[in-house]
């Protein structure tokens, strides 16, 4: 059987939903855009995760056999990839803290809305690499490995959540241009940006101390009344 050149370049997401109403819900919208399999416990999902090259995995939490915690975690030990979309019911802050610690890329709780939801896929899968695409960033003694997930500069190892690490990978992209915080938080985490809230300064601050802290020369500038940018130049 000959395979169409777009099948062959379509993405694969595991959606992980022991719920049908809403597993079917996800499916039918997700592909019109990818490939997508199915999960209904934590040990199925846990089995294809090993077995098949996902682009993208959703996530819930409370599922028979095997929690999405567990499963979260046994995907961690081995990768931080594939990027992690948990979709859960559990929506208490100790929750969410403790599944972007176990290494997700991205929260959204239920009840949710179904535009959200892509939105922040499609902000998560501009991050996947293609075959074709460029896997590795630098700038300066900053480089960054896309596919392994490792930062180093100077030649030190530098641990990044997958939040800094999402967010360090834009400004690398954009390098030397000015980029504002309704762009980051749109473009890095498909949020609609709220002005009252400070969430981009917050992580532009972790980011900082990690990159920035312990080297003479900083790389991550505030550009006042209009956003921030990746230096390169002196």
């Amino acid at each position: 059987m000959t395979i169409k050149k777009e099948e062959q370049e379509m993405k694969r997401v595991l959606v992980v939903e022991d719920n049908k109403d809403i597993a079917m819900l996800v499916e039918r919208r997700l592909s019109r855009q990818f490939s997508v399999d199915i999960a209904v416990n934590g040990e199925d999902a846990s089995v294809s995760i090993n077995e098949n090259p996902y682009d993208l995995v959703i996530l819930d939490l409370s599922l028979p056999k095997k929690s999405g915690f567990d499963v979260l975690k046994d995907m961690r030990k081995k990768s931080s990839y594939p990027p992690v979309l948990i979709l859960s019911g559990l929506n208490a802050v100790e929750d969410k803290v403790k599944g972007l610690k176990l290494g997700a890329d991205d929260y959204l709780a239920k009840p949710f809305d179904i535009k959200e939801l892509i939105a922040r896929i499609d902000a998560l899968m501009r991050r996947v690499p293609s075959a074709q695409e460029i896997v590795k960033l630098a700038a300066v003694d900053l480089e960054m490995d896309i596919v392994s997930r490792k930062v180093t500069r100077g030649g030190t190892d530098i641990t990044l959540s997958p939040r800094e690490f999402a967010l360090l990978e834009y400004l690398l992209r954009k390098k030397d241009k000015v980029v504002s915080r309704k762009e980051i938080a749109e473009e890095v985490w498909g949020h609609k940006f709220d002005a009252g809230t400070n969430f981009v300064d917050v992580y532009i601050n972790y980011l900082r101390k990690s990159v920035d802290k312990d080297f003479p020369r900083k790389l991550i500038h505030t550009v006042y009344g209009q956003g921030f940018i990746l230096k390169t130049e002196e």
